[in-house]
């Protein structure tokens, strides 16, 4: 983004002069092309340059109904324009809901989001013909507000022990839903507190006396006119967070609640009029709109974490700090190798996540046309490789989120920076749409059941035939070389070694007297790090091989590669002891991997304000003024310190109230 006629700090002027490749070619490449960058740009001139959605006074001055309220506000507004939109399409819904300009038009969630991200993708997977030609009409035109009502009090992640009940009544041809008790009850569903009138709600279907799991149900919670709940709705919002505070998370409990036999989604499963259940050739298919919202949560997480490294990296550029050399000027704190090593690998790590999530998202489309087509062999990988790419994608942008706040100092823990409100919508992912430690064990059943059919010479999918290449890892070792390729290679070792040490110590647990269920407990904490192990290899593969197949010039294909191997290099020597034992990594090759890690900080550093400034993020959505693209650091921060409604008075009433007397009694 270039800002004209402003005076930008001079330190700026001096990166974006030492940089060696064209940014716009980095910005047309991330967005998909010049076409692209250009519907981006005008999709954000659309939206930022409404007065409607300008804020007088700072979201983090109003109470917490005032936020609920203005971002009820936002939020209707901002879908009323998107409908207008000439081109408007369920991909810009997408990005405004998730990416950086709905964040920065509503800042700490949209109430109206799962409407878009949950809903309506339900209503599309999960919905027959009739139901779809029905309930898709109402929502997408808006004359219902709906949510997806799953995680209870008692149950998140394992969806199977959820409580709800759906008992179908043949006499009624109706099912009643019911809420036992009182961890039964739907905690969490964005949009359900006060926003929603409908929701998806999952539920254990009992029919003709029997339990068949669970199932989706649509259900009308409060009265389209007068937005009452309707009677047996028990419903409300579940209170304030670290994070997300306006996307008005709810509760929800029902009190024999009769709905119509057609209000169960039956796309798959089917409970005929006399309570026949026909069940569906693959449970699995049931969830379809969880693995589309944990591909859609690895594309956020990139798009997040490029908004906290351009802030972070431009103020570490204006910053300066200490003496480096005795009498010398004080540096820049970018030119401090630990803020380097703070900053880089982040940015680095924009990019492997961004190029992971293409991937997944190319492969849920291919699973995706081959399951309407009746096809469920890919499915188990897709579900596998979603869940462990979502577990990383989220812990790793929380983390590096974290990082690069602490790299900004205690400018970096201001509110006004922008940062803590990052840190808390990636962190909120970690356990939203399944919790991290969770998702990495189901991709861990999966990886002990490939790697049962590697070692019976089974052919194996695209994303765990590694197995087969590298099972024998106790083989003599190769002789290491300070290559990409023997690197890839390495992270595929490492992840093989610690899916058959896993296994192996599984085996021999069982084969002690050990029950299956008890002998899987006890080896968790390997099976979670294989699969971690597992993702990592194929984040590093991915990036690389990205690299080497993009069509652009050759000084932006040297950074790109730099950033790849520092990206591989990082996660290797932070985790050098996984490979010194499943690798060829030997220790006398570990100080030439960390001199070459250093090497590319150095070879990077020159080009770290132009490569943020490629993620083309205007100063509307970072929101910071330790970001902005012109570098007014200080006196942007003056600025926002005015805002404070302590400063509207040059002496607050609690002076005269209580620190005066207080004061006079000490006397």
């Amino acid at each position: 983004m270039v800002v004209e006629n402003v005076a930008v700090n001079p330190d700026l002027v001096r990166e974006r002069q030492k940089c060696t490749f064209n940014t716009l070619e980095l910005t047309h490449l991330l967005d998909g092309g010049e076409a692209k960058t250009l519907e981006r740009k005008e999709r954000e001139d659309y939206f930022l340059s409404d007065p409607a959605f300008k804020d007088e006074v700072p979201m983090e001055y109003l109470s917490h109904k005032e936020q609920y309220e203005h971002s009820v506000r936002k939020a209707c507004h901002m879908f009323k324009k998107l409908q207008e939109m000439p081109h408007g399409s369920m991909d810009n819904f997408r990005q405004l809901l998730g990416g950086m300009l709905g964040s920065a038009i509503i800042k700490d969630g949209n109430p109206l989001a799962l409407h878009y991200v949950m809903f309506l993708p339900t209503l599309a997977g999960q919905g027959t013909v009739e139901q779809q030609a029905f309930w898709i009409s109402r929502a997408w035109n808006l004359e219902i507000i709906g949510t997806y009502a799953q995680t209870e009090l008692g149950h998140g992640t394992f969806i199977r022990g959820l409580e709800t009940t759906a008992t179908y009544d043949p006499a009624t041809q109706e099912f009643v839903l019911n809420s036992p008790t009182l961890t039964s009850y739907k905690w969490w569903p964005g949009g359900l507190g006060h926003t929603a009138n409908y929701a998806v709600v999952v539920a254990q279907l009992y029919t003709q006396g029997k339990c068949h799991g669970i199932h989706p149900f649509i259900v009308q919670l409060r009265d389209e006119e007068t937005h009452m709940p309707l009677p047996g709705i028990i419903i409300g919002e579940i209170g304030a967070k670290l994070g997300m505070n306006t996307t008005n998370n709810g509760y929800l409990g029902f009190k024999q609640v009769r709905i119509p036999l057609e209000n169960m989604l039956m796309k798959n499963n089917k409970v005929l009029e006399d309570g026949t259940y026909v069940k569906s050739p693959s449970d699995k298919l049931t969830y379809g709109t969880m693995m589309f919202v944990r591909v859609v949560i690895c594309q956020d997480m990139s798009s997040y974490l490029s908004k906290a490294v351009t802030i972070a990296t431009r103020y570490s550029a204006v910053r300066h700090q200490s003496e480096m050399k005795p009498g010398a000027p004080e540096p820049q704190v970018l030119d401090y190798r630990t803020q380097q090593y703070k900053l880089l690998p982040s940015i680095a790590s924009v990019f492997a996540m961004k190029f992971s999530a293409q991937w997944i998202w190319e492969m849920y489309n291919v699973v995706n046309s081959e399951l309407d087509q009746g096809d469920l062999e890919r499915l188990p990988e897709l579900h596998a490789a979603s869940c462990c790419l979502k577990a990383l994608c989220t812990s790793d942008a929380a983390s590096a989120v974290e990082t690069v706040r602490l790299a900004c100092g205690g400018h970096g823990y201001m509110k006004s920076s922008n940062l803590p409100s990052t840190y808390g919508l990636v962190t909120a992912a970690c356990t939203y749409e399944g919790e991290n430690t969770v998702l990495l064990l189901q991709t861990a059943r999966y990886l002990m059941k490939t790697w049962q059919q590697a070692r019976s010479g089974q052919t194996l999918t695209p994303s765990v035939a590694y197995l087969n290449l590298y099972s024998d890892w106790r083989q003599p070792r190769a002789i290491w070389e300070n290559s990409m390729d023997c690197v890839v290679k390495a992270f595929y070792q490492v992840a093989a070694g610690k899916v058959k040490s896993a296994a192996e110590h599984m085996e021999r647990r069982a084969k002690g007297g050990m029950s299956s269920e008890d002998a899987w407990n006890e080896s968790s904490i390997e099976l979670v790090a294989a699969s971690t192990a597992h993702c990592r290899a194929f984040m590093v593969e991915k990036f690389v091989e990205t690299v080497s197949k993009s069509s652009v010039s050759r000084p932006l294909q040297t950074v790109l590669t730099q950033l790849a191997e520092l990206y591989a290099l990082y996660w290797l020597l932070i985790n050098k002891g996984d490979f010194l034992m499943f690798s060829n990594l030997s220790p006398a090759d570990v100080d030439g991997l960390q001199l070459w890690l250093e090497q590319l900080l150095a070879k990077l550093r020159p080009n770290a304000v132009g490569i943020v400034d490629s993620f083309d993020i205007h100063d509307e959505i970072l929101g910071s003024p330790l970001g902005a693209w012109d570098g007014r650091v200080y006196e942007r921060m003056f600025e926002e310190s005015q805002k404070s409604p302590l400063n509207s008075e040059p002496v607050n009433k609690s002076f005269h109230e209580y620190l005066k007397p207080f004061l006079r009694s000490n006397l």
